[in-house]
């Protein structure tokens, strides 16, 4: 028996109803903080199972319809594009990232005669899908070459906008890029084009899958630790974000997504800037085999991508974009 005074007010009173506690909720989730990414593969006709990514698949460009139609039809606002390059395409400079009938140019062209500007069409700008070695720059003698890659990705985001790509994506973490791509898109009358920063990017164990998934992870030659940033630092991201908006960002990636949410809440809070996360492929396949495995339940999925929007952020790149139901 309680004894004593009782509290007058009770927090549990506001969780009894579905509706009341909806009438308090603090953070919200909506198909339109999701971006889908899209894997694409050569040939036709072909949908191609990923075995590290339960129920994410690669697709050749005949038939992205299927998969955009249904982003499309969900309210998503944006997909991203990556690519499965074949090896004889890849060599040492990562040239066909500058081919312009290359995959992700053909998915945009595709996508966009196809649904105009129903979609927004996100493009990753680095080099490692199109790479013998695996990485995001060019490489010489086990060194990344910083100002010679962002030559490179220069050339490769300018050609993906004038494609017709909406978000130009740099994930590679090379020193000053941004402030090269926003110059050259405005030489090249591409002043609309915007540009989303993976501005926080750490080097982590959480992408095996999606290196699967691009072709890149048994070819990559030592590890990323030299450009990509350490786990273990903090202020470190408030720099790199610094940097990238006077370059002329838009707005800034985190990735990882969950190991991260106080990262992504720091940027938030210092910049006031578009923040968004990236639900990585380790972290997707986590919680996919841990539900078909029914150690977790499939709340599980809805109850990731909310910490995200608690953390602060606007939007959530994630695998599960097509497949959650809201």
């Amino acid at each position: 028996m309680i004894t004593g005074k009782y509290p007058n007010l009770r927090l549990r009173r506001s969780r009894k109803y579905a509706w009341s506690r909806k009438l308090v909720q603090e953070s919200s989730l909506s198909y339109s903080d999701l971006i889908l990414p899209i894997f694409l593969i050569e040939g036709k006709n072909k949908k191609e199972s990923i075995k590290s990514m339960p129920n994410v698949f690669r697709y050749s460009v005949d038939k992205l319809n299927t998969v955009v139609s249904k982003a499309i039809n969900k309210g998503i606002p944006m997909i991203a594009l990556f690519p499965y390059i074949r090896p004889s395409k890849k060599d040492e400079k990562g040239s066909e990232a500058l081919n312009p009938d290359n995959l992700v140019c053909r998915g945009i062209k595709f996508i966009k005669k196809k649904f105009k500007n129903k979609i927004g069409i996100m493009c990753d700008v680095a080099l490692d899908p199109y790479t013998s070695h695996g990485h995001d720059g060019l490489l010489k003698k086990k060194n990344i070459l910083n100002d010679k890659t962002v030559e490179i990705l220069t050339k490769q985001a300018v050609l993906q906008a004038k494609m017709g790509c909406d978000v130009i994506a740099p994930s590679d973490m090379m020193d000053g890029r941004i402030g090269e791509i926003r110059s050259a898109l405005d030489k090249n009358n591409l002043n609309d084009v915007q540009i989303l920063s993976y501005a926080v990017k750490f080097s982590s164990s959480f992408y095996g899958p999606f290196r699967d998934a691009v072709g890149s992870k048994k070819l990559l030659k030592g590890d990323k630790k030299t450009y990509q940033m350490d786990f273990r630092n903090s202020d470190e991201s408030l720099r790199e974000v610094s940097l990238d908006i006077k370059e002329g960002a838009d707005m800034v990636m985190v990735k990882p997504g969950m190991p991260y949410l106080d990262i992504i809440k720091r940027v938030k809070d210092n910049f006031k800037i578009p923040v968004f996360a990236y639900q990585v492929s380790g972290e997707y396949s986590l919680i996919m085999n841990g539900i078909n495995k029914k150690l977790i339940g499939k709340d599980s999925i809805k109850e990731s991508l909310i910490s995200f929007k608690r953390a602060g952020a606007n939007s959530i790149v994630t695998y599960f974009a097509d497949q959650i139901e809201l």
